[in-house]
């Protein structure tokens, strides 16, 4: 076999059969190679953020990896912003990105990195980058990279054209899966005390610890104990919630709204989540959202095995035949009158079916969703911007549907950050994905008039609005998106959007809902609080 054959056996032998894809020249053997197996699944974007970020998509609906494609430094580069979102939220991807022949390097045509290599590049947004020294080793990298990337890592294997077609070797047996280390006995003894001792206490979930018999195993240790379920502020992998599941309340994004919601707690203990940092330093404003004082414990890293931790403090704790708390179901009637967020979240409330997977890029708009969503039917809930790139939204879905094909995805995304992977459209409408994708449409970066109002002395000025505002020309969503082969409806009142999204829920395939509504009337008051004591 030759160097593309030995590596793609390798990733098949792993499970790791999806690749999305944005190939070029140097990547041609390696399509040639798919082509003639029916092994993998190739799915074309037609923009690499859109590549890396379908796959972390992909990925955290299965637990197990896709693999990208990549052109290419450049290639690669461009889907940095995705891959950074994915590393932080430690979702497994394999990255395969075409490199010139390693005799041709030294040459230095017109793709190589003018200070550097590709695997330079790899590394900032990778936890294992390698560039492949022969056929053989293409192989060996792939089995390396498949097993270490079911841990939750970024592996980016760099492929020079020479090692595609040359004559390989086949390529190692991959291991099952290695296994995650065990939390420390000492940690969960400790945990275990913080959680009798009296104090408020928060149990803070990340991961893996979000969804499944984890959660579940956290929800009985919070009723026992009286902790409060708390999570990351930007749930990874995915959050299980709504009718039946352990309500969990995440930690607010705005630095304001953080810290008032965990100024009550004593004693926060974290598993699989970081500490609650502000994502910016703000003048003479504390770096953390915790109050002074408020004793912080990571129990277990985001790279234990948090379920066997779970299970050792449900036992410390005497939880373990605990009734863990389930969420009621909220009834709810159909909305009428002006759109708003809350009225969307109440239609959701309302249709969302059972099983579905709610992607949420609203952005200032999410928050009041995801209160009224609370109740809906049982769902999982992705959110993209871990790394705090915007523009995940968009991918993430695309990726979310293409590993569950019989579940319905519901996506809402905010305007400005949509177009930053629009392409996904495309790729959503050529793969017939079982998309409904509701755009908050108010013409505005409504987060950055909330961090203007940090820094402004006075009102804005129009030089200030002029880089903040989208209505000039303003997006036409609808034409965006049938332009990209998405059928695609426009709402302007409550009413109308419950009868689009009702008929978009029963039908099969991908559908967008552009929605006219003017910003929200609190982010108002926010930004005024927020100016006045600065």
């Amino acid at each position: 076999m030759n160097g593309a054959q030995s590596l793609f056996k390798a990733l098949v032998d792993a499970g790791v059969t999806t690749c999305f894809a944005n190939p070029g020249t140097s990547e041609m053997q390696l399509v040639y190679e798919i082509g003639m197996t029916d092994k993998v699944r190739p799915i074309l974007c037609l923009q690499e953020d859109v590549v890396t970020g379908a796959a972390d998509g992909y990925a955290r609906m299965t637990g197990a990896p896709a693999f990208t494609l990549l052109h290419v430094g450049s290639g690669f580069g461009n889907g940095i912003a995705m891959l950074h979102n994915a590393g932080r939220a430690n979702t497994p991807i394999v990255n395969v990105v075409g490199a010139n022949a390693t005799y041709h390097q030294p040459n230095y045509p017109e793709h190589e990195l003018i200070n550097g290599h590709i695997t330079d590049l790899a590394r900032v947004v990778s936890h294992w980058a390698k560039e492949a020294r022969s056929a053989s080793n293409l192989g060996e990298l792939g089995a390396e990279a498949a097993a270490l990337a079911k841990t939750g890592k970024i592996c980016t294997i760099v492929a020079p054209t020479n090692c595609h077609c040359d004559e390989a070797v086949p390529p190692p047996i991959v291991s099952a899966s290695l296994a995650r280390p065990k939390t420390a006995a000492e940690a969960i003894a400790r945990a275990a005390a913080m959680l009798t001792n009296g104090k408020k206490t928060g149990l803070v979930l990340g991961n893996l610890a979000l969804h499944g018999e984890a959660l579940d195993i956290a929800a009985r240790i919070g009723a026992k104990t009286g902790a409060a379920l708390l999570s990351e502020t930007f749930p990874s992998y995915h959050l299980s919630r709504g009718e039946g599941r352990p309500p969990v309340d995440p930690i607010p994004y705005a630095f304001e709204i953080g810290l008032r919601f965990l100024q009550p707690y004593e004693q926060l203990i974290f598993v699989g989540a970081l500490f609650p940092v502000a994502t910016f330093a703000y003048k003479k404003k504390p770096t953390m959202k915790s109050p002074p004082g408020c004793d912080l414990f990571i129990m277990s890293s985001v790279d234990h095995d948090l379920t066997a931790a779970l299970k050792a403090l449900a036992e410390a704790t005497d939880a373990a035949g605990a009734a863990a708390p389930r969420q009621p179901r909220t009834e709810a009637v159909a909305p009428s009158g002006e759109l708003t967020a809350e009225t969307i979240g109440q239609s959701l409330c309302m249709l969302m079916p059972e099983k579905a997977i709610l992607v949420d890029e609203a952005a200032t708009n999410g928050t009041p969703i995801f209160a009224a969503t609370k109740g809906a039917r049982a769902h999982d809930y992705l959110a993209p911007d871990n790394g705090g790139a915007i523009g995940g939204g968009l991918p993430l879905a695309l990726g979310a549907a293409i590993a569950c094909p019989g579940r319905k995805v519901v996506h809402l995304q905010a305007d400005g950050c949509g177009m930053y992977t629009v392409q996904a459209l495309w790729t959503m409408a050529r793969q017939k994905t079982d998309v409904v994708i509701v755009v908050f449409k108010n013409d505005v970066y409504a987060i950055l008039h909330l961090e203007m109002a940090r820094v402004r002395e006075n009102e804005l000025n129009a030089r200030m609005k002029w880089m903040l505002d989208l209505d000039n020309p303003a997006l036409d969503w609808v034409s965006i998106s049938t332009g990209l082969g998405v059928p695609a409806t426009r709402a302007t009142t409550a009413d109308e959007f419950h009868r689009r999204l009702e008929a978009a829920l029963g039908a099969k395939g991908p559908h967008l809902i552009e929605c006219q509504i003017a910003p929200r009337k609190d982010l108002a008051q926010l930004e005024d609080y927020i100016h006045k004591n600065r």
